[in-house]
């Protein structure tokens, strides 16, 4: 199984969208500063996730995840609020 995952920091309030076939291993890595793309804060945590059997569909969720139109299905989902991460 693959997981499309958004984390956010509890003190910065920054928001990181991606995808893992282990969440739990990589939240870890997130919190550790291992992930370049995150090391700025150590207290992230999941707020929002997908579960797809698929590679490649959770590669393309993340990829629409980050866009416009991605941004708006996660602000009607309630993820972000006033159209920000």
């Amino acid at each position: 199984m693959y997981y499309v995952y958004i984390i956010k920091s509890a003190h910065k309030g920054k928001v990181y969208i991606g995808y893992t076939s282990n969440l739990k291993k990589r939240l870890a890595e997130h919190n550790s500063g291992c992930a370049r793309s995150t090391r700025q804060c150590c207290d992230w945590n999941v707020v929002y996730t997908e579960e797809y059997k698929d590679k490649l569909l959770a590669m393309k969720r993340e990829k629409f995840f980050k866009t416009g139109d991605g941004r708006k299905v996660l602000k009607y989902k309630g993820i972000f609020m006033n159209g920000r991460y």
